[in-house]
């Protein structure tokens, strides 16, 4: 009976040993299972994260390409679009088309991180823009006084040409001039 009894005892002891292993082994599995579940849900973060930023990057260039188009297309047709407007009666004031125009062209200036070089040469590239701009403005000045210049004497070319022709043209006739 006590052979019995030490027999039991040590199929007891092996039983616990046992199942200690199999219950370290588990833990260990369940761990790498874990582990391995992160490392997938972070590759799978990556993964959104790269497709999401591809995306943006090509809605920007579809949005680029659009203004482009847009930006062609209204160096042709800007004239028309602008008369389509002022017939449909949205009518903007000078101020107005003054600040869109500005709020379009405006670019941030992106000065926070430079260094006192680096702020001289932006500042240095902005006064050149704005002397190429001036003289740009002198130019089509200008050339608009010219222009009004020559449409004055034109028009007076045509006064003058008419106060002659009136007296000695074949007269009205069937409410047309021949």
């Amino acid at each position: 009976m006590e052979k019995d009894l030490l027999e039991l005892q040590t199929l007891i002891d092996v039983h616990f040993e046992q199942r200690k292993k199999e219950e370290e082994e588990l833990i260990a599995l369940k761990e790498r299972i874990e582990r391995r579940r992160s490392e997938r849900a972070e590759q799978q973060r990556e993964e959104r994260q790269r497709k999401e930023d591809e995306e943006a990057k090509k809605r920007a260039d579809d949005e680029a390409k659009k203004k482009k188009v847009l930006s062609n297309m209204g160096a042709h047709f800007g004239g028309f679009l602008a008369k389509a407007e002022q017939r449909r009666g949205k009518r903007q004031t000078g101020r107005e088309i003054k600040r869109k125009t500005l709020a379009e062209r405006r670019t941030p200036l992106a000065i926070d991180n430079m260094r006192e070089d680096g702020l001289k040469q932006r500042a240095q590239e902005m006064w050149n823009w704005i002397y190429q701009l001036e003289s740009e403005k002198f130019d089509f000045m200008d050339q608009m006084k010219k222009q009004k210049y020559e449409i004055v004497v034109l028009l007076n070319r045509i006064s003058h040409a008419q106060k002659f022709k009136k007296g000695h043209g074949k007269g009205k006739v069937g409410g047309r001039w021949k």
